[in-house]
Parts: structure tokens; C-alpha cells; sequence
């Protein structure tokens, strides 16, 4: 961290408010390099904790930079590391909770941008924005009146960033521990006045979940860092193969792939039929389907839905 970011942050401290100015000479102080280090986002977030009333320049400037040091701050980059995840979950942490919108927003920015995340960290956003639609508390609700059990159009709008983020449990997918989510926030919802998006959130969400291909999976951070460094060995034969179609034109490389095998259907694998196995529903999946249905011995309105929507596809 400079000398004069330091003082920028101080001097910001200071006074519990932080100007466009001042916001923009920390912008410029951060990202000289193109990084933000440990001690500048320790800095922000201790200077978020003492700003009194955020501005909107703040907030982005505050999302952007942690985000791009919780997901790139370490190698591979993309992927974020155990250190990274634990470091910003007790940062945004109070008593177990998250503390601002801000903050919230920082976490599910964290996944959308990721590549991989731990599970303890995706476990995380879940489970505060599960807390926040069952006790009405939270940064979600702030600015309006608080009401437990009543799912809002903005934690809409947040549980599918979640559970679609690349990071998620299953990128770009919903995973089984996901839909379990779904399921807990509809019983402890039915008949409240939730917000209109929240059927077609649940049918979408739990039917990507029971429907959803499993054969294009992401990569974990520990077999991207090995792809990572492997392509970086000049001193392997394929390392030294990229390193010289790096200075060939476009036609030459498409042409050595093709030459070496790159592109070519690989024997044996049926994709199309991968993809229509995984979108039936199989007969375990209908026995968790069932299980939740006649947990309570009824089925509500947005159980048939989610069956409707399961006949037709």
C-alpha cells in the first residue's frame, strides 16, 4: 500500500465521508498496477466500516476493488482461494451476519465473477439471504419495511445471481443443496404477499436442478492452477508447441490444432445424448421431487407449478 493511498484512507476516516474527488484519487492510488493488495483491501474495508453514509461512487468503487482482489488477487486467477474466501466472509461477517447491501452485493459479485469458489463461502451468501427472507432482517430490506416470511423482489433478483453464478455450487446451474434452498424458502412463504417474480424463480430454479445437463462442469481452482502452470512450461512439448503459434498467424494455428488433433469429435462420447439423459428426470431425482412435495402431505400452488412446467418440458 502507498504512502499516499494511506493517507487518502485516513484523511477519509477521518471525516465519515469520502468524496467523488477523494474517491477517485484512491481509484487512482490503488490501480497503478492493475491489482489491489492485502493491506489496500484491508483499508477498504475498515474505511467502509467508518463511512457513514455510503454514496453510490462509493459503493462501486468499494465492490470493485475487493472483488477484483478476492477473485484475482492470487493465482490461478479467476478462481478463488480458500485464504481469499475465509478472509472476506469474516470481513463481512457481524455476529454471523452480513452488515450492509454493499457488502451483500460484494459477495454475490464475488460469484458471479468467479470462476470456482470454495463451497464455505458459497454455503455463505446462501445462507444470509435465507436468513434474511425468514427473519426480515438484513441488507436487503434496508429502506423499507421489515415483514419475516415475504420474499422481495430484490431478494428475487439476489437468490438468482446466486444460484446462477459461475461460482456457484454448479456453474451457470442449479445444484442439489441450492434447490433444497428453494424448496425451505417456498414452504415458510406460501400465501405471504411475495413478490411476483418468486413462482417463476422457484419453477425456473428447481427445474434447472432436476433438468439441468451435468456434463460441462467447471473447473476446481487446484486442477485450473495445474492446467495454468502446465501451459506455461515452455520445456514441455505442448508448452513449447503454444509458444510457437503464438507468433504464427490465425490460419497457420487454426490449421496446427487441427493437425495435432485439437477439434476432433473424441471417440466413444455422445454429447447430445449426455445432455437429453441428464434433462430427464431420473428416478432418484423423482424420489427427492416427491420427498418435498409430501413433506407437508399437500401440494401448494407453486409445487404445481414446478410439475406443470416439468410435464411440458
Amino acid at each position: 500500500m502507498t504512502l499516499h493511498f494511506r493517507a487518502l484512507a485516513a484523511q477519509a476516516a477521518e471525516d465519515s465521508a469520502i468524496s467523488a474527488q477523494e474517491i477517485l484519487a484512491l481509484r487512482r492510488a490503488a490501480w497503478p498496477d492493475g491489482k489491489i493488495d492485502p493491506e489496500e483491501a484491508e483499508a477498504i474495508f475498515i474505511l467502509n466500516d467508518q463511512i457513514a453514509e455510503p454514496t453510490r461512487e462509493w459503493s462501486d468503487f468499494f465492490v470493485e476493488a475487493l472483488v477484483e482482489f478476492v477473485v484475482n488477487g492470487t493465482e490461478p486467477r479467476g478462481h478463488v482461494s480458500e485464504e481469499n474466501a475465509r478472509w472476506l466472509t469474516e470481513r463481512v461477517s457481524h455476529d454471523g451476519k452480513v452488515g450492509s447491501l454493499t457488502e451483500m452485493e460484494l459477495m454475490v459479485r464475488v460469484l458471479e465473477k468467479a470462476l470456482s469458489a470454495p463451497d464455505g463461502l458459497r454455503l455463505f451468501v446462501l445462507q444470509q439471504i435465507e436468513r434474511e427472507v425468514l427473519t426480515g432482517e438484513g441488507p436487503t430490506r434496508c429502506g423499507g419495511e421489515l415483514q419475516a416470511g415475504v420474499i422481495s423482489a430484490a431478494e428475487c433478483t439476489l437468490i438468482r445471481r446466486a444460484i446462477f453464478a459461475s461460482g456457484g455450487d454448479r456453474p451457470a446451474g442449479v445444484s442439489q443443496r441450492e434447490a433444497e434452498m428453494l424448496f425451505r424458502l417456498k414452504d415458510a412463504t406460501l400465501g405471504a404477499d411475495n413478490a411476483p417474480a418468486w413462482e417463476r424463480l422457484f419453477v425456473q430454479g428447481v427445474g434447472n436442478y432436476l433438468q439441468g445437463w451435468n456434463g460441462a462442469k467447471g473447473l476446481k481452482r487446484e486442477r485450473a492452477g495445474e492446467l495454468e502452470a502446465f501451459m506455461n512450461d515452455r520445456s514441455s512439448h505442448l508448452g513449447r508447441f503454444f509458444g510457437r503459434m503464438a507468433k504464427t498467424n490465425a490460419t497457420s494455428f487454426v490449421q496446427a490444432l487441427r493437425d495435432v488433433g485439437f477439434g476432433r469429435k473424441q471417440p466413444g462420447r455422445d454429447i447430445a445424448g449426455e445432455a437429453g439423459r441428464d434433462h430427464a428426470v431420473t428416478d432418484g431425482e423423482n424420489l427427492w421431487l416427491q420427498a418435498r412435495i409430501d413433506a407437508d402431505g399437500q401440494s401448494d400452488p407453486l409445487e404445481q407449478a414446478l410439475l406443470t412446467f416439468l410435464a411440458d418440458a
